[in-house]
């Protein structure tokens, strides 16, 4: 109904409001000249930034026991990330976070803009947050309170956009794995005893 009223209401008023030339030509859902999504020259690429050691150094695995980074190095216990480096943390779990071990953060130079704090896999009790929060706040640094496997990911996506940021990381106690990780693990279970 209302778009038959729309229809006639634009015939009749087709010729009065705008000159012949500069007429409107009917919209088509696909235009006609596109045969593809992509119709130009050359082909998509894909880039997994957190492979590169160009861009910084990135956490590309952890476990229960600590760390993997871009540059293969594997580092054991909590550490805290830079951009360029690699500090061990002195904490044992999220309840030994308080201001002396979080003094590193606010002595730095250049001064970080973001710190990521990963408390191992549970969720981060209000408390805790908010007591990091007020504490980082007098140096204005903004601080994300995460589970590690949150924290590592968004401590690789800021870093690869060359922000100013530091990752504090606790391993977690526990693992959670789906389906895709059994699977990759039987695949390279099979490569491993295969043999020629």
């Amino acid at each position: 109904m209302i778009a038959r009223t729309l229809r006639a209401v634009g015939r009749q008023s087709r010729g009065l409001l705008l000159p012949r030339s500069t007429m409107c030509r009917p919209f088509h859902a696909i235009p006609a000249n596109f045969s593809k999504a992509y119709d130009h020259d050359g082909k998509t690429k894909v880039t997994i930034f957190n492979t590169e050691t160009d861009l910084g150094l990135m956490v590309t695995g952890y476990s229960q026991y600590g760390f993997r980074l871009n540059n293969d190095m594997v580092l054991i216990g909590p550490i805290s990330v830079f951009p360029r480096s690699v500090l061990s943390w002195n904490v044992n779990s999220f309840e030994d976070i308080n201001e002396e071990s979080l003094s590193l953060f606010p002595t730095l130079e250049p001064k970080i803009d973001v710190l990521i704090i990963g408390i191992g896999d549970q969720a981060p009790p209000p408390a805790l947050s908010k007591r990091i929060i007020e504490f980082m706040k007098k140096y204005k640094i903004n601080v994300e309170v995460l589970r590690t496997e949150q924290a590592c990911a968004t401590f690789n996506f800021l870093n690869a956009e060359n922000r100013m940021v530091a990752c504090a990381l606790i391993p977690p106690l526990h693992l959670t794995y789906n389906e895709n990780d059994i699977l990759q693990a039987k695949l390279r279970k099979k490569e491993l005893y295969e043999t020629e």
